[in-house]
Protein backbone atom coordinates (compact mmCIF):
# COMPACT_ATOMS: atom_id res chain seq x y z
CA UNK A 1 0.00 0.00 0.00
CA UNK A 2 1.33 3.41 -0.94
CA UNK A 3 1.97 5.67 2.04
CA UNK A 4 0.07 8.93 2.41
CA UNK A 5 1.90 11.94 1.05
CA UNK A 6 3.39 14.01 3.86
CA UNK A 7 1.72 17.36 4.41
CA UNK A 8 3.69 20.48 3.67
CA UNK A 9 4.25 22.76 6.64
CA UNK A 10 2.14 25.91 6.43
CA UNK A 11 3.67 29.37 6.44
CA UNK A 12 2.87 30.07 10.09
CA UNK A 13 5.18 27.24 11.17
CA UNK A 14 8.26 28.87 9.67
CA UNK A 15 10.50 30.42 12.29
CA UNK A 16 13.53 32.66 11.82
CA UNK A 17 16.62 31.94 13.87
CA UNK A 18 17.59 34.52 16.48
CA UNK A 19 20.81 36.46 16.13
CA UNK A 20 23.51 37.03 18.71
CA UNK A 21 25.99 35.09 20.80
CA UNK A 22 23.71 34.04 23.68
CA UNK A 23 22.61 30.86 21.90
CA UNK A 24 26.15 29.53 21.58
CA UNK A 25 26.97 30.61 25.13
CA UNK A 26 24.04 28.71 26.61
CA UNK A 27 24.73 25.65 24.47
CA UNK A 28 28.40 25.67 25.53
CA UNK A 29 27.56 26.15 29.20
CA UNK A 30 25.19 23.17 29.21
CA UNK A 31 27.67 21.00 27.32
CA UNK A 32 30.53 21.85 29.67
CA UNK A 33 28.33 21.08 32.68
CA UNK A 34 27.44 17.67 31.24
CA UNK A 35 23.74 18.51 31.32
CA UNK A 36 20.88 17.52 29.06
CA UNK A 37 17.98 19.71 28.00
CA UNK A 38 14.67 18.60 26.59
CA UNK A 39 15.16 21.44 24.10
CA UNK A 40 18.01 19.55 22.45
CA UNK A 41 16.94 15.95 23.07
CA UNK A 42 13.42 16.48 21.74
CA UNK A 43 14.57 18.80 18.93
CA UNK A 44 12.19 21.53 20.09
CA UNK A 45 11.38 24.20 17.46
CA UNK A 46 11.77 26.90 20.13
CA UNK A 47 15.30 25.86 21.14
CA UNK A 48 17.15 28.67 19.32
CA UNK A 49 14.76 31.29 20.66
CA UNK A 50 14.92 30.04 24.25
CA UNK A 51 18.70 29.61 24.25
CA UNK A 52 19.07 33.14 22.90
CA UNK A 53 16.97 34.36 25.86
CA UNK A 54 19.21 32.62 28.42
CA UNK A 55 16.70 29.91 29.26
CA UNK A 56 16.26 26.20 28.80
CA UNK A 57 14.39 23.25 30.26
CA UNK A 58 16.79 20.99 32.14
CA UNK A 59 16.31 17.27 31.59
CA UNK A 60 17.54 15.17 34.51
CA UNK A 61 18.02 11.41 35.01
CA UNK A 62 19.99 10.96 31.80
CA UNK A 63 19.10 11.04 28.12
CA UNK A 64 17.77 7.48 27.66
CA UNK A 65 14.06 6.92 28.25
CA UNK A 66 12.60 3.57 29.26
CA UNK A 67 9.52 4.21 27.12
CA UNK A 68 9.22 4.63 23.37
CA UNK A 69 6.40 7.07 22.71
CA UNK A 70 5.86 7.37 18.97
CA UNK A 71 5.69 11.17 18.98
CA UNK A 72 8.83 11.86 21.00
CA UNK A 73 12.38 12.35 19.75
CA UNK A 74 14.04 11.51 23.09
CA UNK A 75 16.07 8.31 22.73
CA UNK A 76 14.72 5.07 24.15
CA UNK A 77 17.23 2.60 25.61
CA UNK A 78 18.92 1.27 28.72
CA UNK A 79 19.52 4.26 31.02
CA UNK A 80 22.71 4.90 32.97
CA UNK A 81 22.75 4.93 36.79
CA UNK A 82 21.44 8.08 38.45
CA UNK A 83 24.14 10.76 38.76
CA UNK A 84 24.09 12.06 42.38
CA UNK A 85 25.94 15.24 41.40
CA UNK A 86 23.43 16.23 38.73
CA UNK A 87 21.13 18.36 40.97
CA UNK A 88 24.09 20.54 42.02
CA UNK A 89 25.22 20.92 38.38
CA UNK A 90 21.73 21.96 37.33
CA UNK A 91 21.67 24.57 40.10
CA UNK A 92 25.08 25.93 39.13
CA UNK A 93 24.04 26.17 35.47
CA UNK A 94 20.83 27.96 36.42
CA UNK A 95 22.89 30.37 38.52
CA UNK A 96 25.28 31.00 35.60
CA UNK A 97 22.28 31.71 33.36
CA UNK A 98 20.86 34.15 35.91
CA UNK A 99 17.55 32.28 35.90
CA UNK A 100 14.78 33.23 38.29
CA UNK A 101 12.33 30.65 36.89
CA UNK A 102 13.61 27.15 36.19
CA UNK A 103 11.84 24.27 34.47
CA UNK A 104 13.05 20.74 35.20
CA UNK A 105 11.84 17.63 33.41
CA UNK A 106 13.18 14.11 32.91
CA UNK A 107 13.10 11.02 30.82
CA UNK A 108 10.77 8.33 32.14
CA UNK A 109 12.67 5.96 34.43
CA UNK A 110 10.48 2.91 34.96
CA UNK A 111 13.62 1.06 36.03
CA UNK A 112 13.78 3.03 39.29
CA UNK A 113 11.61 2.12 42.26
CA UNK A 114 10.45 5.70 42.75
CA UNK A 115 10.66 6.64 39.05
CA UNK A 116 13.29 9.25 39.89
CA UNK A 117 11.09 11.18 42.34
CA UNK A 118 13.85 11.60 44.96
CA UNK A 119 16.18 12.97 42.28
CA UNK A 120 13.52 15.53 41.31
CA UNK A 121 13.21 16.56 44.97
CA UNK A 122 16.97 16.91 45.33
CA UNK A 123 17.11 19.07 42.20
CA UNK A 124 14.36 21.34 43.50
CA UNK A 125 16.18 21.71 46.84
CA UNK A 126 19.48 22.44 45.06
CA UNK A 127 17.92 25.15 42.91
CA UNK A 128 16.10 26.86 45.75
CA UNK A 129 19.17 26.83 47.99
CA UNK A 130 21.58 28.01 45.26
CA UNK A 131 19.70 30.70 43.35
CA UNK A 132 19.36 34.10 45.02
CA UNK A 133 16.08 35.68 45.99
CA UNK A 134 12.92 33.66 45.61
CA UNK A 135 13.45 31.44 42.55
CA UNK A 136 10.52 29.59 41.06
CA UNK A 137 10.88 25.95 40.05
CA UNK A 138 8.45 24.15 37.74
CA UNK A 139 8.77 20.40 37.40
CA UNK A 140 7.43 18.44 34.44
CA UNK A 141 7.21 14.90 35.76
CA UNK A 142 6.46 11.46 34.29
CA UNK A 143 3.55 9.41 35.63
CA UNK A 144 5.67 7.38 38.10
CA UNK A 145 3.47 4.43 37.07
CA UNK A 146 0.79 5.76 39.38
CA UNK A 147 3.02 5.64 42.48
CA UNK A 148 1.43 8.15 44.87
CA UNK A 149 4.32 7.89 47.35
CA UNK A 150 6.70 8.98 44.59
CA UNK A 151 4.44 11.94 43.84
CA UNK A 152 4.49 12.88 47.53
CA UNK A 153 8.30 12.93 47.47
CA UNK A 154 8.33 15.49 44.65
CA UNK A 155 5.64 17.65 46.21
CA UNK A 156 7.40 17.60 49.59
CA UNK A 157 10.18 19.65 47.97
CA UNK A 158 7.62 22.41 47.27
CA UNK A 159 7.92 23.03 43.53
CA UNK A 160 6.07 26.14 42.42
CA UNK A 161 4.28 24.30 39.59
CA UNK A 162 3.62 20.55 39.19
CA UNK A 163 3.36 19.76 35.48
CA UNK A 164 2.38 16.45 33.90
CA UNK A 165 1.37 16.27 30.26
CA UNK A 166 -1.72 14.35 29.20
CA UNK A 167 -0.31 14.74 25.63
CA UNK A 168 -3.32 13.59 23.59
CA UNK A 169 -6.91 12.33 23.67
CA UNK A 170 -7.63 8.83 25.05
CA UNK A 171 -8.51 7.28 21.68
CA UNK A 172 -4.97 7.98 20.41
CA UNK A 173 -3.04 6.61 23.40
CA UNK A 174 -2.60 3.21 21.77
CA UNK A 175 -0.77 4.90 18.89
CA UNK A 176 1.05 7.75 20.60
CA UNK A 177 1.60 6.57 24.19
CA UNK A 178 1.15 2.77 24.23
CA UNK A 179 3.04 2.41 27.53
CA UNK A 180 1.05 5.10 29.31
CA UNK A 181 -2.51 5.28 30.62
CA UNK A 182 -4.87 8.21 30.17
CA UNK A 183 -6.72 7.76 33.47
CA UNK A 184 -3.45 7.27 35.34
CA UNK A 185 -2.25 10.66 34.13
CA UNK A 186 -5.52 12.28 35.19
CA UNK A 187 -5.29 10.59 38.58
CA UNK A 188 -1.77 11.97 39.05
CA UNK A 189 -3.09 15.52 38.71
CA UNK A 190 -6.00 14.83 41.07
CA UNK A 191 -3.67 13.23 43.61
CA UNK A 192 -1.27 16.17 43.38
CA UNK A 193 -4.05 18.59 44.34
CA UNK A 194 -5.16 16.28 47.15
CA UNK A 195 -1.62 16.18 48.55
CA UNK A 196 -0.98 19.94 48.29
CA UNK A 197 -3.81 22.06 46.96
CA UNK A 198 -1.66 25.22 46.98
CA UNK A 199 0.73 24.00 44.24
CA UNK A 200 -0.67 24.80 40.76
CA UNK A 201 -1.16 21.76 38.52
CA UNK A 202 -0.38 22.08 34.83
CA UNK A 203 -0.77 19.88 31.77
CA UNK A 204 -0.24 20.01 28.03
CA UNK A 205 -1.93 18.72 24.89
CA UNK A 206 -0.42 18.39 21.43
CA UNK A 207 -2.80 18.55 18.48
CA UNK A 208 -2.55 17.26 14.94
CA UNK A 209 -2.47 13.51 15.55
CA UNK A 210 -5.98 12.87 14.27
CA UNK A 211 -8.10 13.91 17.25
CA UNK A 212 -11.45 15.65 16.89
CA UNK A 213 -12.45 18.98 18.42
CA UNK A 214 -15.05 17.14 20.49
CA UNK A 215 -12.33 14.85 21.86
CA UNK A 216 -10.12 17.83 22.67
CA UNK A 217 -12.97 19.51 24.53
CA UNK A 218 -13.58 16.37 26.59
CA UNK A 219 -9.89 16.03 27.41
CA UNK A 220 -9.77 19.65 28.55
CA UNK A 221 -12.85 19.03 30.72
CA UNK A 222 -11.23 15.88 32.15
CA UNK A 223 -8.11 17.86 33.04
CA UNK A 224 -10.06 20.70 34.63
CA UNK A 225 -12.21 18.36 36.72
CA UNK A 226 -9.10 16.50 37.95
CA UNK A 227 -7.58 19.68 39.35
CA UNK A 228 -5.53 21.04 36.46
CA UNK A 229 -5.07 24.82 36.77
CA UNK A 230 -2.85 25.66 33.77
CA UNK A 231 -3.09 24.22 30.26
CA UNK A 232 -0.92 24.45 27.16
CA UNK A 233 -2.00 23.44 23.66
CA UNK A 234 0.51 23.19 20.80
CA UNK A 235 1.00 21.72 17.35
CA UNK A 236 2.55 18.27 17.06
CA UNK A 237 5.49 18.26 14.65
CA UNK A 238 6.92 15.00 13.34
CA UNK A 239 10.56 14.79 14.53
CA UNK A 240 11.66 12.11 12.01
CA UNK A 241 10.11 9.84 9.39
CA UNK A 242 10.05 7.06 11.98
CA UNK A 243 7.63 8.99 14.19
CA UNK A 244 3.88 9.47 13.84
CA UNK A 245 2.88 11.59 10.88
CA UNK A 246 1.06 14.88 11.30
CA UNK A 247 -2.60 14.43 10.39
CA UNK A 248 -3.53 18.11 10.56
CA UNK A 249 -1.85 21.48 10.95
CA UNK A 250 -4.02 23.74 13.06
CA UNK A 251 -4.16 27.39 12.01
CA UNK A 252 -3.52 30.26 14.45
CA UNK A 253 -7.27 30.98 14.29
CA UNK A 254 -8.07 27.41 15.31
CA UNK A 255 -5.71 27.72 18.26
CA UNK A 256 -7.54 30.87 19.33
CA UNK A 257 -10.77 28.86 19.22
CA UNK A 258 -9.23 26.14 21.38
CA UNK A 259 -8.06 28.77 23.86
CA UNK A 260 -11.59 30.17 24.02
CA UNK A 261 -13.00 26.70 24.67
CA UNK A 262 -10.46 26.11 27.45
CA UNK A 263 -11.42 29.38 29.12
CA UNK A 264 -15.13 28.55 28.78
CA UNK A 265 -14.44 25.28 30.59
CA UNK A 266 -12.90 27.26 33.44
CA UNK A 267 -9.16 27.51 32.83
CA UNK A 268 -7.76 30.89 33.86
CA UNK A 269 -4.26 30.31 32.49
CA UNK A 270 -4.09 29.05 28.90
CA UNK A 271 -1.38 29.09 26.25
CA UNK A 272 -2.44 27.87 22.81
CA UNK A 273 -0.57 28.27 19.54
CA UNK A 274 1.43 26.46 16.86
CA UNK A 275 4.74 26.74 18.72
CA UNK A 276 3.41 26.40 22.26
CA UNK A 277 5.11 23.67 24.26
CA UNK A 278 4.59 22.69 27.87
CA UNK A 279 7.57 24.67 29.14
CA UNK A 280 7.65 27.40 26.48
CA UNK A 281 7.41 30.84 28.14
CA UNK A 282 6.51 29.00 31.34
CA UNK A 283 7.33 31.97 33.54
CA UNK A 284 5.02 34.28 31.59
CA UNK A 285 2.15 31.80 31.90
CA UNK A 286 2.81 31.27 35.62
CA UNK A 287 2.74 35.01 36.26
CA UNK A 288 -0.24 35.72 34.01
Amino acid sequence: MQSRKRQKKPSWLKKSLPKGSDYQRVKGLLSNAGLHTVCQEANCPNMFECFSKNTSTFMILGSECTRNCRFCNVACGIPLPVDPDEPARVARAALDLNLTYVVVTSVTRDDLEDGGAAHFAETIHALKSTLPGNPKVEVLIPDFQGNVEALKIVLSANPDVLNHNIETVPSLYYRARPEADYQQSLDLLRNAKAINISIPAKSGIMVGLGETIKELEQTMKDLFHHGCDIITIGQYLQPTREHLEVQKYYSPEEFKLLEQKARQIGFKKVAAGPFVRSSYNAQDLFEA
